[in-house]
């Protein structure tokens, strides 16, 4: 099968059986986790993969455990987090569309040293970590690409602790909102795809500085009435988003 796009379009094999769209497929093939790849080496690196349905709340792996799968998000989100000794939780990420979880453990850790969560209604690519490995040792070409995936999560966290140090909260809540608005310009209006505790989680905030933060947002025309926003000029709010641009 192929489309006036280009190569990028040809839908590996693999993609009938796991049911997997075109738009699927442009998703896995922008991620550095396979990027490059031919539509052969996806067949086989995807081999034994299978895609599941998770309902929200369902625990993907405990923290401890033997790290037996990594993780491809295809549609909602997923929160890793750390359990302390006295029973609390440490939220140390959360995922979304197109982006992989859980490499490192399968590759060197052994075991997860996390607990993942599908914090919304989810549909992950799972793929085995036997098979996954066995692949590896067989094409270098895929080994330069996990290196190179993990080496982007370890540069998007370095963003991340950056635009905490350099950004107000009421700039980084900003950014997350553009981040999701399907134009440039003029009005808009979305949802929030993860409650307001996991929002400021992941902006590094506490909930009530992120109800702050959205009282805030109304001078320069932002409302929100429970997970939806409307928003009367996004160019308005990418300018408060990154104030050095002006």
């Amino acid at each position: 099968m192929r489309s006036a796009g280009g190569p990028e379009d040809v839908l590996p094999a693999v993609a009938g059986r796991l049911g997997l769209s075109l738009e699927d497929v442009r998703c896995l093939r922008a991620m550095p986790l396979f990027s490059g790849l031919t539509a052969q080496q996806m067949d086989m690196l995807l081999g034994d993969a299978a895609v599941r349905r998770f309902p929200r709340h369902s625990v993907l792996f405990v923290q401890g455990d033997v790290a037996d799968r990594l993780f491809v998000v295809l549609e909602g989100w997923v929160r890793v987090f750390r359990t302390t000794r006295e029973g609390g939780e440490i939220t140390i990420h959360i995922f979304g569309r197109g982006e992989s979880l859980a490499e490192a453990a399968v590759l060197q850790l052994g075991r997860y040293p996390v607990t993942g969560e599908a914090v919304e209604a989810s549909r992950l690519l799972v793929i085995p970590a036997a098979g996954f490995l066995a692949r590896l040792r067989r094409d270098s070409d895929l080994c330069f690409n996990i290196l190179a995936a993990l080496s982007r999560r370890l540069h998007g966290f370095i963003q991340q602790l950056e635009q905490l140090s350099a950004r107000s909260s009421t700039e980084r809540l900003a950014l997350m909102l553009v981040s999701l608005c399907p134009r440039d310009s003029g009005p808009c209006t979305i949802d929030l795809p993860l409650d307001k505790t996991l929002i400021a989680a992941r902006l590094g905030m506490q909930p009530e500085t992120l109800s702050r933060c959205l009282a805030r947002l109304r001078r320069v025309g932002v409302q929100t009435k429970g997970h939806r926003v409307v928003i009367e000029d996004v160019a308005r709010l990418r300018a408060l988003a990154n104030p050095e641009k002006d």
